[in-house]
C-alpha cells in the first residue's frame, strides 16, 4: 500500500523481480540471435531480432495470462502476481520493438504511409492473405493502453471497476495475437513445433481459467433465505477464527470473518485496489489483507488503517439460531457496523 503516487514503489522484492525479468528477456534475445545466426547465416540480423522479440512477447503474454489462475489455485504463485504489471509493461515494450522492426523492414520503403501499408498489404481473397498484420497492430494498441494506464494514478482516478474492465482487454489482445501469429508467422513455418506450442498455450490458458471459474461457481450462487432483507451466508460453526469465508449476497461478493474470539463482521469481498479477492487473503494485524498486493481493511468499518484512505462497503450482520445472516443491501464504503457476537464452537 502507498499513501502517495510514485513512479515505482521500489522494494527489495521488486528490484530482484525486475532484475531477473530484464536479464531473462535479454538472455533470451541474445541466445535466439546467436543460434539463429549459426543455423541461418544468410538471414539478416533485423529479421532474427524481429522474430526473437515476437516470440519473447507472446511467451511473456502467456505467462501473464497464466499467473492469475495459477495464483488462485495455489498461493505459491502470488509473488509473481504481486508485480505482474511490470511484466506487462516489459511484454508491451518487447512487442513494440517487434512492431518497429516489422515496419522498418516491410513498410518504410514504399510510397504508402507505413501505418496505412499495414492494413492494405495483406488484402486478398484467400486465407493466406488474411490481414494478420492489422490484427497485430490492433493488439499492440490494446497493450499500449494497458501499459500506459498501469500506474496506480489511473487505477484510482478511473476507479477500480473501470480500470479492471479496461485491463480485461488483454484477452481481446490475446485472441488478436493468436490470429496474427497463426496467419502470419506460422504460414511460413514448415516445422509443426511452433503451431503445437501455440495450441498448447491457448489450451492451457483456457483450461486453467475454466478450472478457476468452475471452482468459483458455488461462490457466485447466492445462498437463499426466506427473509427479504437478510440472507443466510453460513452457520457459525462453518467459521474458523481469523480465516475469511467468501460468499455472494445479492450481486456482491462478500467476506465474512470471525475474529477476537466471538466477533463476526461482513465486508465487501472485493479489494478497491485491483478488485482482488479479499476472502482468499489473510487476517493480519486486525485487518483483512488482500492476497494480491497487501491492501488492508478493518472488518468493522471497511476502512484501511491510517494513514491510508481506501474503503470498501460493509454489510449489516446478525446471528439467529446458529446461522450467520447478512443484509442484502451494502452500506456505503467505510460505514461502521457493530459486529455480531457469538459463542463459537
Amino acid at each position: 500500500m502507498s499513501v502517495s503516487y510514485k513512479s515505482v514503489g521500489w522494494n527489495g522484492f521488486k528490484k530482484r523481480y525486475d532484475l531477473i525479468l530484464v536479464i531473462g528477456v535479454v538472455l533470451f534475445l541474445a541466445i535466439f540471435m546467436a543460434v539463429g545466426i549459426a543455423i541461418y547465416p544468410t538471414v539478416t540480423a533485423e529479421i532474427l531480432l524481429m522474430r526473437a522479440t515476437a516470440i519473447a512477447a507472446i511467451t511473456l503474454l502467456h505467462i501473464i495470462l497464466l499467473i492469475g489462475p495459477m495464483a488462485r489455485l495455489n498461493p505459491m504463485w502470488l509473488p509473481l502476481l504481486y508485480n505482474r504489471r511490470h511484466l506487462g509493461v516489459t511484454m508491451f515494450l518487447t512487442a513494440f520493438l517487434h512492431a518497429v522492426l516489422a515496419i522498418l523492414t516491410y513498410h518504410l520503403g514504399g510510397s504508402v504511409n507505413p501505418i496505412v501499408s499495414i492494413f492494405i498489404t495483406d488484402a486478398g481473397a484467400n486465407m493466406s492473405a488474411f490481414p494478420f498484420q492489422a490484427f497485430g497492430f490492433g493488439a499492440l494498441m490494446i497493450l499500449f493502453v494497458m501499459a500506459a494506464t498501469s500506474h496506480d494514478f489511473w487505477l484510482v482516478n478511473l476507479t477500480a471497476p473501470v480500470w479492471k474492465t479496461l485491463h480485461m482487454g488483454v484477452y481481446f489482445a490475446y485472441v488478436m495475437l493468436v490470429a496474427h501469429v497463426s496467419f502470419g508467422f506460422l504460414q511460413a513455418e514448415t516445422s509443426p513445433v511452433y503451431a503445437a506450442l501455440m495450441g498448447l498455450g491457448a489450451l492451457t490458458i483456457g483450461g486453467l481459467h475454466l478450472r478457476v471459474g468452475w471452482g468459483q461457481k458455488s461462490l457466485d450462487e447466492e445462498l437463499q433465505d426466506n427473509s427479504d432483507e437478510f440472507v443466510e451466508v453460513c452457520k457459525v460453526s462453518d467459521l474458523t477464527e481469523n480465516i475469511p469465508l467468501g460468499a455472494t449476497v445479492g450481486e456482491d461478493r462478500v467476506a465474512v470473518i470471525l475474529y477476537e474470539g466471538d466477533k463476526i463482521s461482513c465486508v465487501s469481498g472485493v479489494c478497491q485496489h485491483q478488485n482482488g479477492p479479499l476472502a482468499e487473503g489473510q487476517f493480519k494485524y486486525g485487518c483483512l489483507t488482500c492476497p494480491w498486493h497487501g491492501y488492508q481493511y478493518r472488518p468493522n468499518d471497511g476502512a484501511s488503517p491510517d494513514p491510508f484512505t481506501e474503503k470498501i462497503p460493509t454489510f449489516d450482520i446478525k446471528i439467529a439460531d446458529g446461522r450467520v445472516l447478512v443484509k442484502r443491501k451494502p452500506n456505503p464504503a467505510g460505514t461502521p457496523v457493530e459486529p455480531a457476537t457469538c459463542n463459537h464452537r
